[in-house]
């Protein structure tokens, strides 16, 4: 008998982040609020994927389209001249206290579905990747943080009084971590076709000065493309026992980090759309979700490189 046969199944959903490329992840989980897809024991959340993570656990449908598609192309979260004068290319504080008041966001559905979500954010001093069970004391802290992204947001948001950064520099993709929590069924909803593989930084000298002031998110920057790359190699060659799949954007996906014209984001939505509907075609019937309570209790968790590589 296999390793997985003697095992029970346990599912986590993983979803990248990427900026405007998650349009395809909100056409994605649209999909699966409308079919009432709900099979995770786990969802975790990276950047923009956190923020159309928990519009999917709480049940709000087009709850990311909107966001996507209206609040982040005004000028209020995206600005040149703003950033040229020393303020925020992209204010993403803005846009999370924007969007909070302006959209539902169900969060008595997503305590009773019962389906933990783990938000990640890169600690500023230390460089590593920190995991956050979300709930509705700390959830105004941990999205903008995960969200944060060096140089083009000026501020590092606290959560529990420690300055963070992005998450997708700590841990773009953590499939290593799911895997250690005990997920051996994992879904990627990736925000970049399936082809791509992260480069290294092109102009390190151009980097440096920028983030002088904090060497170890600096070195977290420079080992991102390494630690994204082993990621996809996790997925491609998982362990004994552990199945990995992951939903990808086509080759001409059109959206781009910054893209906001709509027509783009538009197809990028259908894109995500259609993929899921491939994908569920596959999926059997899920009676409703019970939660396998396999999850670790801590509200943050830090993970070393050594752990995460």
């Amino acid at each position: 008998m296999s390793q997985q046969s003697e095992n029970p199944k346990r599912r986590a959903l993983i979803i990248e982040g990427g900026a405007m490329r998650g349009i395809f992840a909100a056409g994605v989980l649209d999909t699966f609020i409308e079919h009432d897809y709900y099979p995770f024991d786990m969802v975790i959340g990276v950047s923009a994927g956190s923020t159309t993570g928990i519009a999917y656990l709480t049940g709000d449908h087009k709850r990311s389209y909107q966001i996507l598609t209206d609040h982040a192309r005004r000028p209020d979260f995206f600005s040149f001249s703003r950033y040229a004068k020393g303020g925020h290319l992209c204010d993403v504080s803005w846009l999370w206290q924007t969007s909070r008041a302006d959209l539902s966001l169900n969060m008595a559905q997503y305590v009773s579905r019962n389906i933990p979500m783990w938000v990640v954010t890169t600690s500023v001093r230390t460089g590593l990747p920190l995991y956050h069970k979300v709930d509705a004391h700390n959830l105004d802290e941990v999205f903008p943080a995960s969200c944060a992204m060096p140089i083009v947001f000026r501020d590092y948001p606290a959560v529990a009084g420690e300055a963070m950064s992005d998450g997708g520099l700590g841990d773009s993709i953590p499939v290593r971590y799911a895997h250690k929590q005990g997920a051996n069924d994992i879904l990627v909803i990736r925000s970049v076709p399936e082809s791509y593989r992260k480069e290294r930084v092109r102009f390190p000298s151009m980097l440096k000065p920028l983030l002088a002031d904090y060497p170890r998110l600096l070195g977290a920057a420079l080992r991102r493309e390494r630690k994204y790359n082993d990621a996809l190699a996790f997925i491609q060659n998982p362990p004994q026992g552990c199945r990995v799949k992951q939903l990808c954007p086509p080759e001409d996906f059109p959206v781009a980090r910054f893209t906001r014209d709509l027509d783009k984001l538009n197809q990028g939505y259908q894109q995500g759309v259609e993929v899921a509907k491939l994908y569920l075609q596959d999926q059997p019937m899920m009676p409703s979700h019970q939660a396998s309570a396999i999850l670790p209790s801590e509200q943050a968790q830090p993970v070393s490189d050594a752990q995460t590589a």
